[in-house]
């Protein structure tokens, strides 16, 4: 997981001062920017209503500074703000405690490409009762742990002054984001605390540096995950109901993590704000968070699989096709079953993660990853062969759950990735490559024996 440490150092420097240290040289960055933008969200009193919307009341960078494009962008943001940081929309009342929250949502463009909204949403420093505002980071980078740690930064920044994020965000925009496994530094001064030295570290395997699989596995048992992860596979339309939003954003990115090397092509929103409710209705395969006082509003049940992730909920499947647990190949099962029950309560985030990726991995490392064996160059293009492929299905058992998988757009897009590119999937290819040497040196070790 992304983590950040933070070492004091006293100073006399001026509080407005800061400065990015950048990584040694050498492939240690990626060139890219840790974020686009940062709003904060704060709620008013609608005009002659009842009830709260909410606007920006700081922006970084500033309007004034970017040319009409960006602006133009800004204004898809500040739309996708109001309404994935309150999401709920405007039944709000002043409170005198509230428990800071952090979640993640999905912007996906025109062309299909996706952004990152990572949102903190917190009571602000003051007396008596007032409503919560909210930190919204816009970046083109999926990591989860990264922006919780800098929301940290930021929040502890909020409560000296709002004018202490400014310079911190402008340095933290400086400095060059860090490549998978790497670190950057900046230097920044606190009145009262000094120079603190803050180091942003990425995780190695950037696939999963967006996900944490405790918040899952805390909700759901291992046969409930498999469950949902086989209709995930199959590309149907799973609700999850929550209360928390910080519960629905990590469990719908440990969901889609699981899919690992193929990527979810439908629609994806770990928080469906109120006035987007009727998605829920939509015909086409989707994965979606929805806040459980939101449940009633969802009327047609059929072809539904809708997860209760609540604590203590009677039942975590309100409903579903009935199938799930026979969609999986038994000895597929068995074995995914066998490896998760390996984990240790006392494991890392980052050995919590290896060791459940790499479990739902061997599933279709077994299944599927004899596909490389199955393309034929025609000209300068490769093609794959579907039906060389499904005959050389080497289990007998697994060849109803292929023929059903290969059917689905994520397989699809996959296999179009391998027709153009060269080598798109190099961890799979070397994880089917590792299997095939183990079994055959398990044949060679029986021939002996």
């Amino acid at each position: 997981m992304s983590h950040v440490c933070v070492c004091s150092e006293r100073s006399s420097s001026d509080p407005g001062v800061y400065s990015a240290v950048a990584p040694p040289a050498g492939r240690t960055h990626s060139g890219q920017l840790f974020f686009e933008y940062l709003l904060v969200v704060s709620l008013r009193k609608k005009r002659n209503e009842e009830g709260y919307e909410p606007h920006i009341t700081y922006q970084f960078p500033k309007r004034e500074v970017m040319g009409r494009l960006q602006r133009e962008e800004e204004e898809k943001c500040m739309k996708a703000a109001h309404l994935f940081c309150f999401p709920e929309g405007i039944n709000w009342a002043p409170l005198t405690e509230y428990k800071s929250e952090t979640f993640s949502f999905v912007l996906t463009e025109v062309d299909g490409s996706r952004r990152n909204g990572y949102c903190r949403r917190l009571l602000p420093a003051g007396r008596g009762a007032r409503v919560p505002e909210a930190y919204c980071i816009i970046s083109h980078v999926a990591c989860f742990g990264l922006f919780s740690k800098i929301f940290d930064e930021v929040e502890k920044r909020r409560q000296i002054s709002k004018a202490m994020i400014y310079p911190f965000m402008q340095s933290l925009r400086e400095a060059p984001l860090p490549s998978p496994g790497n670190t950057v530094t900046v230097t920044s001064f606190i009145p009262d605390a000094g120079t603190e030295i803050i180091s942003l570290t990425r995780p190695a395997e950037s696939w999963l540096e967006h996900v944490d699989f405790r918040t899952l596995f805390r909700c759901l048992n291992d046969d409930e995950v498999l469950m949902v992860f086989a209709a995930t596979v199959m590309e149907r339309q799973i609700i999850f109901i929550s209360e928390e939003l910080s519960t629905l954003s990590q469990v719908l990115h440990a969901v889609a993590a699981l899919l690992y090397p193929f990527v979810w092509q439908h629609t994806f929103i770990s928080i469906v704000p109120t006035v987007l409710i009727d998605v829920c209705a939509a015909p086409t395969p989707f994965l979606l968070g929805v806040q459980k006082s939101l449940l009633e509003q969802l009327t047609d049940h059929s072809d539904l699989m809708i997860v209760d992730l609540s604590p203590g909920a009677e039942t975590k499947f309100i409903t579903r096709i009935g199938d799930e647990e026979s969609l999986l190949p038994a000895k597929l099962k068995e074995e995914l079953l066998s490896r998760l029950s390996a984990r240790k309560r006392d494991a890392s985030t980052e050995e919590l993660n290896r060791l459940v990726s790499e479990a739902f991995l061997s599933v279709f490392v077994r299944s599927v990853g004899h596909f490389s064996q199955h393309f034929r160059r025609s000209g300068n293009s490769r093609r794959f062969h579907k039906k060389s492929f499904l005959k050389a299905v080497q289990h007998k058992s697994h060849v109803d759950f292929v023929k059903l998988f290969i059917q689905t757009q994520m397989f699809d897009l996959f296999i179009q990735e391998e027709e153009t590119q060269a080598n798109p999937n190099a961890f799979f290819h070397r994880k089917v490559l590792e299997y095939h040497e183990r079994k055959k040196k398990e044949k060679t070790k029986a021939g002996w024996v």
